[in-house]
């Protein structure tokens, strides 16, 4: 399901309503984009329980992920995943903006 130009896979939607599950209340990831890292960007993802005013709201399948307006504008087309390999599991962003990354996958440049 898109809204607002940003997706959150299945997999991400699951994890979600896991974690919540566990938890015993509602838990949303929230993703963000700061200045920094060693290719000029990195994403920071918290988990949340309550959005901030100017959060935007993406759903699928009774999850939610959060973005603010500023981060949006580098995220476009962009889809929240979740993997789970043999070297760990994470939430990853799949940025097609993203001229380069860092090896660990959090650190960006557009």
């Amino acid at each position: 399901m898109t809204t607002v130009d940003l997706t959150l896979s299945a997999a991400a939607a699951e994890r979600l309503k896991a974690i919540s599950q566990t938890e015993g209340k509602p838990i949303m990831l929230r993703v963000a984009v700061e200045g920094g890292g060693c290719s000029g960007f990195q994403y920071q993802l918290d988990l949340v329980d309550a959005a901030e005013p100017d959060d935007l709201r993406i759903e699928r399948d009774g999850a939610a992920a959060l973005v603010d307006e500023m981060s949006l504008i580098m995220l476009k087309g962009s889809e929240i995943d979740f993997v789970d390999e043999l070297v760990g599991a994470e939430f990853k962003i799949r940025n097609p903006n993203a001229k380069s990354s860092c090896g660990c996958g959090v650190s960006f440049s557009i």
